[in-house]
């Protein structure tokens, strides 16, 4: 999952994006609306984080951009406002989720995993296939009842691969998806980190190799 934090109050943003890479989450933070607006201009984001009050295009500004667009982002506004004016003025900007400051982190986990799960067509929290069940909540991986423990990247390029459902996906839509804006794409981190996600699930193995064209899921 690819998210966006955009808060002005820095040291909140970055604790943030911090504690959501941790989950397995590639983001990409900025402390403007008008980086904020750059970015969703450019990348595609599952869930976008604003804050409403920014310095240069205000929270409600990107908000309605996004809502505008056809990229499918989820946005969860942020405001130290508590006021039931304020949330639903909110949600009438096309954002999809609300919630005040202070927040509790796992509560703002729990609500952008849940936009997350929107943002596609839908899947369950929980992903079942030849034997490797996927628990987005706990963080988890098993195969045949084994639990897998995997880092945070791995655990993002097979819950993609996992959502794909069989799908093709190349390494360049992992990239975008499991590593935020300052991968680089000539890189082999993707061959490496599918080469050492093989190690771990054993064997049979299940992640195939596509000639000239990606990974996915199958026996």
């Amino acid at each position: 999952m690819r998210v966006l934090v955009a808060d002005d109050e820095r040291l909140l943003a970055d604790m943030v994006a911090q504690g959501l890479r941790r989950l397995a989450m590639a983001v990409d933070v900025c402390y403007d609306g008008d980086a904020a607006w750059e970015r969703v201009s450019v990348h595609r984001y599952d869930v976008a984080v604003l804050d409403r009050d920014m310095p240069g295009r205000t929270g409600d500004e990107v908000c309605r951009s996004i809502a505008g667009s056809d990229a499918g982002t989820r946005v969860l506004m942020l405001t130290a406002a508590a006021g039931i004016r304020d949330r639903v003025e909110g949600l009438g900007l096309g954002a999809d989720d609300y919630l005040t400051k202070p927040f509790a982190f796992a509560e703002l986990v729990a609500r952008v995993q849940a936009l997350g799960r929107r943002s596609a067509p839908a899947v369950p929290p929980v992903l079942e296939q030849h034997g490797i069940v996927l628990d987005e909540g706990r963080h988890e991986v098993t195969r045949d009842g084994r639990p897998v423990p995997l880092s945070p990247k791995e655990f993002a390029v097979l819950h993609v691969l996992m959502r794909a459902a069989g799908r093709v996906v190349s390494a360049e839509e992992l990239l975008e998806q499991a590593w935020d804006e300052f991968a680089d794409p000539f890189t082999n981190v993707v061959r490496v980190t599918v080469m050492t996600l093989r190690k771990k699930l054993g064997q049979p193995q299940v992640i195939q190799t596509v000639p000239r064209a990606g990974y996915r899921i199958g026996v």
